[in-house]
């Protein structure tokens, strides 16, 4: 993830959360935590969405601005991750937080 774009990094966190996901059984949580989950899979499309938007300005301007919005996301991302810790164990919290400021800290 290194020399990867913020972008593609965001891919990766993004297929990895869908991983996660994907283990997790609707039926057993409760609206709360349902709702958390969604809010969840939507900050991370978001997420991802705001920082190809980042990289595909053409104006110094625009990408600042881009920027800002990509790390306010990204933090409301981190948020929701530690928020969910109830689905995922200790080390994907960790794993998954160390990359969304890693992908942040990209930006600009």
């Amino acid at each position: 993830m290194e020399n990867t774009s913020p972008f593609l990094a965001m891919q990766q966190v993004e297929r990895q959360l869908k991983g996660l996901l994907r283990g997790v059984d609707a039926e057993s949580l409760e609206p709360a935590e349902k709702k958390a989950l969604s809010n969840l899979r939507r900050l991370s499309v978001d997420a991802r969405l705001d920082i190809r938007d980042y990289e595909l300005s053409e104006t110094r301007d625009e990408q600042v601005k881009k920027m800002q919005a990509a790390r306010k996301r990204l933090a409301k991302l981190q948020a929701s991750v530690l928020s969910v810790g109830f689905v995922f164990g200790p080390a994907d919290v960790a794993q998954l937080t160390a990359q969304l400021e890693h992908i942040q800290s990209r930006l600009l």
